[in-house]
């Protein structure tokens, strides 16, 4: 649901008209807003940014561990509308696997901005985070054989001994 304090915007109110159950928060500091959108309905609310708003740039895709708190993760899209010079940055949560007992995963962007591919395969290899349906989902940092993902917080800090 659209916080009152955002009625006003015009980009919130679009997304809660065409969605109104996406939404379940958001805020508007410093000029810059943020909406958390519910992680099933993250590639509809993208296309329809794209293609009814305007938000043409998808300028990175990336993601928070906030263990031990749960919801664990959060994935973070900032989308650039350069038409409008505005920008909007979209936050979904992620339950971890120490409640759910599997991997967090969420739906691909990329069939909205071919250039997702990158980054969600960036979040997955270092947050371990699956992007379904995504066209080619591998390591694209560390090697392939590499165990765990070193940007969750309950990652070895020192590593494994070798």
């Amino acid at each position: 649901m659209l916080p009152d304090s955002l009625r006003q915007h015009a980009t919130a109110a679009s997304v809660e008209a065409f969605d109104g159950d996406a939404i379940t928060g958001g805020n508007c500091d410093h000029n810059e807003l943020t909406l958390e959108i519910a992680a099933a309905k993250i590639a509809s609310v993208c296309g329809f940014l794209k293609y009814d708003q305007g938000f043409a740039r998808l300028s990175t895709v990336t993601a928070v561990d906030r263990c031990p708190a749960e919801p664990r993760f959060e994935v973070v899209y900032h989308l650039h509308s350069v038409e409008h010079k505005q920008r909007v940055r979209l936050k979904c949560r992620l339950i971890g696997t120490e409640t759910s007992g599997t991997e967090p995963a969420i739906d691909s962007v990329t069939p909205v901005w071919r250039g997702a591919n990158w980054y969600e395969r960036e979040v997955f290899d270092l947050f371990g985070i699956q992007f379904r349906n995504h066209p080619d989902l591998k390591r694209i940092m560390m090697p392939d054989d590499w165990e765990g993902h070193p940007l969750r917080k309950d990652y070895p800090v020192t590593g494994s001994r070798v």
